[in-house]
Formats: structure tokens, sequence, C-alpha cells
């Protein structure tokens, strides 16, 4: 009975375990329908694709289209190029906003759609008092870890001998055990 109870347990975890990896790489269709890779460096947008075949020479096409656009020849185009092992296009000077990239391949099918999102750049902050730079009131304050704290002259002086006094406990307990016979 115990032995039926176990093996029924484990093989229902094992035929979760085993589904678990086919449910997780169906994903939802439009993630597996975008044959496309679609990046931001700046205000560049560049895409990456290896859906495409090449045929008269030409590999495709990739469009850059804003929100208010609505159809692929509205948008930016620009001609894929690469290999047959990958193909991109690469748009510069793109302003801040959402846009969405098409790649049609050259023979008349859609690679992919992604959206992109393009940030505006974020500009250097220039202070007004570039010329008077304030000095730090208390130097340097170096040590282990860049300590912060500034001990006083009592507290390193304490310190101090307490140091002076471990190391001539030190020297005071190695001669007398170097010369058993003396006090």
């Amino acid at each position: 009975m115990r032995t039926s109870r176990l093996l029924v347990r484990s093989g229902l975890t094992v035929a979760a375990a085993a589904a678990l990896p086919l449910t997780l790489a169906s994903g939802p269709a439009a993630a597996r329908a975008s044959g496309i890779s679609v990046s931001t460096t700046g205000s560049t947008v560049s895409v990456v694709t290896s859906s495409c075949t090449q045929i008269n020479g030409s590999w495709g096409t990739a469009a850059l289209l804003t929100g208010s656009q609505a159809s692929f020849s509205q948008g930016r185009q620009v001609a894929l190029s690469g290999t047959a092992a990958g193909q991109s296009a690469a748009w510069s000077a793109v302003s801040p906003g959402t846009y969405t990239v098409v790649v049609m391949c050259s023979r008349g099918d859609t690679a992919g759609t992604q959206s992109v999102i393009v940030s505006a750049p974020s500009a250097p902050t220039i202070s007004s008092t570039a010329t008077a730079t304030a000095s730090p009131s208390r130097g340097v304050m170096g040590g282990l870890g860049g300590a912060a704290r500034d001990y006083g002259t009592v507290t390193m002086a304490v310190g101090g001998a307490l140091v002076g006094a471990g190391a001539i406990a030190a020297a005071w307990f190695l001669r007398r055990r170097s010369k058993p016979y003396r006090l």
C-alpha cells in the first residue's frame, strides 16, 4: 500500500516535470511568431533576424513606424543586409518615442513585428559654480576602508599606550620563556 502511494506520487511529479518544459517552450503565439530582435542604443534603433532568404540579391526591407503610421509603406524603410546566418538593419537619429519595427522578407512574408521605446538622452548636468570648488573641511580621511570618523588626541594616546604595553608584555613573556630557570 505504501509503495503504491509512493509510486503514484512520484509518477505525478515526474509527469508534471516532463510537461513543464513543453509548456514553457510553447509560450504565447505572438512571442513565437516574431522572428526579429530589436534593440536601441541612444538614438539608434537596430533590428536583427535570420528568417529571410535572399531573392534577386535582396534580403528584404525593415520599416520603423511611429504611432500615427498604420502601414509598412508609411514608415522609414531600410534594406536588410547580411548573410544567410543573419540579416540586420538600423536607423540613426531617431527621436524619443514609441515605435513599431516591421521586417518584410523579399519573398513577401513578414519576419516579425516588435515595439520599441526610444528614450531621450540624458543631458550632463553642469554646475554654475564650476570655477569655485569647495574644499573639504577636515582633509582626506584615510585609513582602513576610508574611515570617516575623526578620533581625538586622547583616544589616539590611549590606543598607542595599549599597543606599547602589549609589545612590552609580549617581549617579557618571550624572554622569560626562553630561559626557564629565571623568574
